[in-house]
């Protein structure tokens, strides 16, 4: 299980490296032909979900974001891929153009865009858009910190306080909306959007509790939409929803299938397909580093040595993405070109006796089996996951046996709800936990959600945002400071080789298994799907780049 966030509740997926990049596509183009076919996309949320219609894109817990069908109706400045190169592809805007240190961005508004009740798209709704999140603190949590947002010519020009290298998703994903209908909305953070006016390819034809139907246009500025119908539905849980998948009830969707081969692609081996995008976003057990037993870097690089991640890749997450190998904690192949050349061989293996002997080393003992620390108490600790989230759940079963069998120590585990976890995360109660991390095109986000002390700094009432286990290191701070705001390639490698160093060396979290972006889709109506072999971007159907993927479909057949 992953949430991930957006804008109210969130920060958007990667950040790339490129300078300036143009749209390939041209502007205001018509395909010839119509739309034909439809395809059902669901999500296993409950019933309530649909309980009210919110089509606004900035309210992630809303209707329209919770299904992704915000995604077929608002579209962004720029796509940014998380996975194969890593590249950016212009959506709204014709070019986007940053600066040499990236506190700049240049964007040049793609001409014959239409919004969907018939007005066109300007410059003018880029700087209302980026301006609203300006002059709205709660629509900010992806950190823009925006200083200045102006029109200079045909183009809008954005101002950062801070360079924005490693936040370039952050700012190009964020969703356009028509000035000419937001200006009245007096809150904006709170108002649902009943009439969803976008420039995307759908519009919504029907909302109910039963579900949602999308409508393509047939004046999309990218030409002719290759689906003519988008069904939205929402099932109980899990199991409904994989119930639909193996039916042919749902064509697409996103979530966690045990034993995926057997129960999903092999019910129609020709069709049916699973594919976990593998970004740069490993899951760790994150650890209490201001408690015992986790306050001790000796017994936190003991229990990194005896974990056992084959075991977590085959039978926590089915195999669903590579196991995790590299001791930097990077996931492979995609971050091979950012592993320090140090650490390019080193891989993770299980060594007990090592474990043991850094354990002896630090003054731990054992008494009948049991784990004895320094000051003469029985090492115990208490790992900690949401009741439901099976392949969480089951992975910090495997691993607190594997610690309690190898070390001695007394590994217990619980499965809170999820609002207890949420709120034990934030405020540091809790041992240890299975956690992921955040996204993007390098492994800068990576290290930031386990090592920056400046979460700690900006804690409201003791909760902190990220970094919950509390790791402090001014130097990985400054370090993740300076890869942020390098203006060249050369100190950034320099700094992230630092950062991995201390990654490995000080054991702030313990990386564990790979975390790829899971969908399910089937080619029985339609072809052009991303996969591992085409990988132009996730197949996730709630992910900014859905739009892209929709686009990209062709009758199967043809």
């Amino acid at each position: 299980m992953r949430l991930r966030k957006f804008l109210i509740t969130a920060s958007a997926v990667a950040a790339v490296s490129a300078i300036a990049l143009t749209g390939c596509s041209s502007d205001g183009s018509k395909g010839s032909g119509s739309s034909g076919g439809s395809l059902t996309v669901a999500k296993p949320d409950g019933a309530a979900i649909l309980a009210t219609q919110i089509n606004n894109p900035f309210i992630s817990t809303g209707s329209g974001m919770s299904l992704g069908y915000d995604r077929m109706i608002y579209e962004p400045l720029a796509m940014v891929n998380p996975v194969g190169k890593n590249e950016t592809t212009p959506w709204l805007a014709s070019k986007v153009e940053w600066n040499s240190d990236y506190t700049q961005l240049t964007v040049t508004p793609r001409k014959g865009v239409k919004w969907n009740d018939g007005k066109p798209f300007t410059a003018d709704d880029i700087v209302f858009t980026y301006n609203l999140i300006k002059s709205t603190p709660a629509l900010d949590l992806g950190g823009l910190k925006l200083s200045d947002v102006k029109k200079d010519g045909d183009d809008v020009v954005l101002t950062f306080s801070e360079s924005k290298f490693v936040k370039q998703g952050d700012v190009l994903q964020v969703p356009i909306v028509p000035e000419h209908q937001w200006k009245s909305i007096s809150d904006p953070t709170k108002d649902p959007v009943k009439q969803a006016i976008g420039t995307g390819p759908y519009t919504v034809k029907t909302f109910s509790s039963q579900g949602v139907v999308l409508g393509a246009r047939s004046d999309y500025w990218k030409g002719t939409v290759p689906v003519a119908q988008l069904k939205y539905l929402e099932y109980n849980d899990n199991t409904g929803l994989l119930r639909a998948l193996q039916s042919g009830e749902t064509d697409w969707a996103q979530i966690f299938i045990t034993d995926y081969q057997k129960n999903y692609v092999d019910k129609d081996p020709k069709h049916n397909v699973f594919w976990g995008a593998n970004v740069l976003s490993p899951d760790m057990i994150v650890v209490n580093t201001t408690k015992a037993p986790f306050n001790d870097v000796a017994f936190r690089k003991a229990v990194n040595m005896v974990v056992d991640r084959k075991a977590h890749a085959e039978k926590a997450r089915s195999n669903a993405g590579p196991e995790l190998t590299n001791v930097t904690g990077i996931p492979q192949p995609t971050g091979d070109q950012y592993i320090a050349p140090e650490y390019k061989d080193q891989t993770f293996t299980i060594d007990v006796d090592g474990a043991k002997k850094v354990l002896s080393d630090a003054g731990y003992t054992w008494k009948d089996g049991a784990l004895i620390d320094p000051k003469g108490t029985p090492v115990s600790f208490t790992l900690q996951d949401p009741q439901g989230w099976n392949d969480y759940v089951t992975g910090i079963q495997l691993a607190a046996t594997q610690i309690k069998s190898t070390l001695g120590a007394d590994a217990k585990v619980a499965t809170p709800d999820a609002d207890t976890w949420f709120a034990n995360m934030a405020s540091g109660n809790f041992d240890a936990a299975l956690h992921w991390t955040g996204s993007g095109s390098n492994p800068w986000h990576i290290y930031d959600d386990v090592m920056n002390s400046s979460y700690l700094d900006q804690a409201a009432d003791g909760k902190v945002s990220d970094n919950f286990g509390r790791y402090s290191n001014p130097e990985a701070t400054a370090l993740l400071k300076e890869y942020a705001q390098a203006s060249d390639d050369g100190a950034r490698t320099a700094a992230l080789n630092k950062l991995q160093k201390i990654f490995v060396e000080d054991v702030p979290a313990i990386a564990i298994g790979t975390h790829p972006q899971l969908a399910e889709y089937n080619t029985r109506k339609f072809t052009g799907w991303p996969s591992e072999k085409d990988q132009y971007a996730t197949a996730d159907p709630t992910q900014p780049s859905a739009v892209q993927v929709l686009m990209n479909l062709k009758p199967a057949g043809k």
